[in-house]
């Protein structure tokens, strides 16, 4: 019970108590723990749980009933709660001390002591287990432990006898390949000097042996005693070199022999040719090519079959020249003598048979060599020149320039372009005569169109007919109306039967009205043939030389001939102008200045070119003041001794320079007449008035000039009735001639729009004359006189123009 009472008594301390003894526990100056503050609530809080701890649930009923009956019974234990007695008498009981009390704290403290024994004896049994067990393995582990030591030292041992056995396996393994390296090489060397001791083994049967067994012994090592069978192996050499070209030769020339009996004046016809010359020859190539290919492969290498390969290249050549040459002169002859009239089917024709044979050839050349050599090309080039050599004659005496422009374009466009461009490897040799032809035919062309220049353009005698103007265009005029009215008869009668098919839809007279419906009508100025002959003709000589020369030589050319025919058609105007009217001269040269100008423009070349000329104004000058030295200022006079000096230094000849530009001088001598026609037409309609108010111009002048004051209606011409006269007499020539110049236009220029340009000039001049006219009127006369010159206004002028201009 007083053990009771000191527990309770130790529960109900307080919590200041609690920190004080607590606070002993950190007093200590060595202390090995100090509390921290969260620890030492930690404790508080257990102390505040453990005064309200509750009693255990496994506590026996029996057993709080008995303590609680104890407590009861006994007045000491009424300080002891139920619970707290309950949990020491279980305590008790664990510990077997049920039956004993502490009544004295000497029990307690000897009860406590045999409690913590016995705890210290529970709590140690666990480790000393623990240690036991470790104690165990630790001693395995020992156990263990030596015997790896014992086996690494036994695999120590092991690998030291493993790497000396291998050391030796290796110097066994090397000794051993090196042993097979030295035989290998022994293998070799005795394999070698076998095969070249060979050579001389042979050397006795190389007399012997037939041509397909030549060719292993061509080539010669150096090697030991080689000077002594060198002279014997060149001998072999110049022998098997010698049966070599023997046998290509014979071949090549029992070939030719045998196709030269069957055709032995090379007359064979065209049909038989290839069979001939080709066939046979393709089918003896494969007996000759390997030994060919064999002395091919060595002629780089070897001078001797370099020679060898040359002198079957040259027999080959002759063999076939020796064959084609009758042949080709013979075709040529005959293509000749078939188009003897025809140049361009002639040369046409001798130049596709040329490009056949360099192309068989070729491909002949082919079948037997696999090198080419320029041999081949000059052979063919030889052949080609027996064309050439017929062509050149007859090209040399053609004088049309339509055939000398139709064989430049088929030498140019057809041979060089088509052909030559296509396959300019085995065309290369007609590639040159072709273009030695062409410039022969092109200095033949621009030979010829010089004299054509000079007697067709510059010298032509124009005929009666040729100037017939303006009688040609109005009979064409007739002629082109009389078929217009002609087909509208057609159109009318088709449209009045139109519900009735007489005819096939598909005959051709139906399409033929057709395509004349379709077919706008076309001016006669527009014809071709209406154009005056040297337009005609320079036009056509300039689309025939533009695609066959140079530019250059074209641009002087076209410069020569547009100058003559400029000087041609100055020429004809004059005559037309004499001997019909000054309108017709004049439309004349502005119509084919037109025509000119518009079918030159398509020519994409530039017409000027340039001239050089010597200038000897200068030398002229020079020798001048050397004969006057007086005229010279005294300050560049030089003495008599330095006259000669002076005339060295100053009388140079100057080189100068200047462009010719025909199309620039058909644009001058067009803008020339188009003027002089305005100022002529101009002046034939206004020609009075402008007569009139020049002299009233000059009248002014002098007063202004300080002459006597002037009067204007007090001069004689200048009285109302004679302005009326003068305003009259040119409304009525506007109105008699003008509509017979807008004719003449329509009908020489046949364009609307040009006729329209040209005239609007001269109907512009007409309005300013009458507008002066009617600005000096209104100045210097009163509404009387005007009235009695009655001057048309300005609008009915312009009236009066436009429907003389429709009409």
């Amino acid at each position: 019970m007083m053990m009771a009472s000191t527990d309770h008594s130790f529960l109900d301390l307080t919590d200041k108590e609690t920190r004080e003894k607590l606070s002993q526990w950190d007093r200590r100056a060595d202390a090995m723990a100090p509390l921290t503050e969260k620890q030492t609530d930690s404790i508080l809080d257990i102390r505040a749980a453990a005064e309200t701890l509750p009693i255990p649930a496994e506590l026996p009923i029996e057993d709080l009933c008995s303590l609680t009956s104890r407590s009861l019974r006994s007045p000491f234990t009424t300080t002891v709660p139920a619970s707290t007695e309950d949990v020491l008498l279980k305590g008790f009981q664990m510990l077997d001390l049920e039956n004993e009390r502490i009544e004295t704290a000497q029990q307690f403290f000897s009860w406590f002591s045999k409690l913590q024994t016995q705890m210290d004896q529970d709590e140690g049994a666990k480790h000393r287990k623990t240690r036991d067990h470790l104690n165990c393995y630790q001693e395995q582990c020992d156990a263990i432990l030596s015997d790896v030591n014992a086996a690494l030292e036994h695999l120590d041992s092991l690998q030291k006898q493993y790497l000396f056995v291998s050391n030796k396996t290796g110097t066994l393994h090397e000794a051993c390949e090196q042993l097979l390296k030295e035989q290998s090489e022994l293998v070799d060397l005795a394999e070698s000097i076998q095969q070249k001791l060979s050579y001389f083994n042979e050397l006795e049967n190389l007399n012997t042996v037939s041509l397909e067994q030549m060719s292993p012994y061509v080539s010669l090592p150096n090697f030991k005693d080689y000077p002594v069978y060198l002279a014997k192996f060149k001998q072999c050499l110049s022998k098997a070199m010698h049966f070599m070209k023997t046998h290509t030769v014979n071949t090549m020339q029992n070939l030719t022999n045998q196709l030269t009996k069957r055709d032995p004046l090379g007359l064979a016809n065209a049909d038989n040719a290839f069979t001939l010359y080709y066939v046979k020859f393709r089918a003896a190539a494969p007996k000759v090519r390997t030994l060919i290919e064999q002395i091919e492969q060595r002629s780089e290498r070897i001078p001797e079959y370099h020679q060898l390969l040359e002198e079957i290249h040259q027999c080959y050549l002759d063999q076939r020249e020796q064959l084609l040459s009758p042949s080709i002169t013979s075709t040529i002859t005959d293509l000749t003598s078939q188009n003897n009239k025809d140049h361009c089917a002639l040369v046409r024709s001798g130049c596709a048979f040329m490009v056949h044979v360099c192309q068989d050839e070729h491909q002949l050349y082919n079948e037997f060599f696999s090198k080419p050599t320029p041999r081949l090309d000059e052979l063919l080039e030889k052949l080609c020149l027996s064309l050439y050599d017929v062509l050149r004659p007859l090209i040399i005496h053609v004088i049309h320039l339509e055939t000398l422009s139709e064989l430049c374009g088929i030498l140019k466009n057809e041979m060089l372009e088509d052909h030559v461009h296509n396959n300019a490897g085995q065309l290369g040799a007609f590639d040159a005569v072709v273009k030695q032809m062409l410039e022969d035919v092109q200095e033949r062309l621009v030979y010829r169109t010089h004299i054509y220049i000079q007697t067709d353009i510059i010298g032509y005698n124009p005929a009666p007919g040729d100037l017939a103007y303006p009688e040609k265009l109005e009979m064409m005029e007739k002629i082109a109306q009389s078929l217009k009215e002609e087909q509208m008869k057609l159109m009318a009668q088709e449209s009045s039967f139109s519900d009735v098919q007489l005819e096939d839809p598909n005959d051709r007279r139906a399409s033929s009205i057709d395509s004349s419906r379709l077919q706008p009508s076309i001016s006669p100025a527009d014809l071709h043939g209406m154009w005056y002959p040297t337009v005609r003709r320079t036009l056509v000589c300039l689309s025939k030389l533009y695609r066959c020369i140079d530019r250059a030589v074209f641009q002087g050319l076209s410069q020569e001939a547009l100058s003559a025919c400029i000087h041609s058609l100055l020429k004809a105007s004059d005559v037309i102008l004499k001997n019909k009217t000054q309108v017709d001269g004049q439309l004349f040269l502005i119509k084919h200045l037109l025509i000119m100008r518009e079918q030159i423009a398509p020519f994409h070349t530039d017409f000027a070119i340039k001239e050089i000329s010597l200038d000897l104004k200068r030398t002229r000058d020079a020798a001048f003041k050397m004969m006057n030295p007086k005229s010279v200022p005294g300050f560049f006079r030089l003495n008599s001794h330095n006259a000669i000096l002076e005339f060295l230094l100053e009388g140079s000849p100057e080189i100068k320079e200047h462009y010719i530009d025909s199309k620039k001088d058909v644009d001058r001598h067009l803008k020339f007449s188009c003027e002089q026609f305005i100022q002529q037409q101009t002046h034939l309609f206004v020609g009075n008035l402008e007569e009139f108010l020049t002299k009233v111009s000059a009248l002014k002048t002098m007063a202004i000039q300080g002459g006597p004051t002037y009067n204007l209606s007090q001069q004689p011409w200048a009285q109302p009735a004679k302005i009326n006269d003068i305003v009259m007499a040119t409304y009525r020539v506007m109105k008699s001639k003008l509509p017979s110049t807008l004719q003449s236009m329509s009908l020489y220029l046949a364009n609307r729009d040009t006729e329209f340009i040209l005239f609007k000039p001269v109907r512009n001049n007409i309005q300013q004359v009458f507008q002066r006219l009617h600005a000096l009127l209104q100045e210097e006369y009163s509404g009387e006189d005007l009235q009695i010159i009655a001057c048309p206004s300005m609008e009915q002028v312009r009236l009066a123009l436009a429907s003389l201009t429709k009409s």
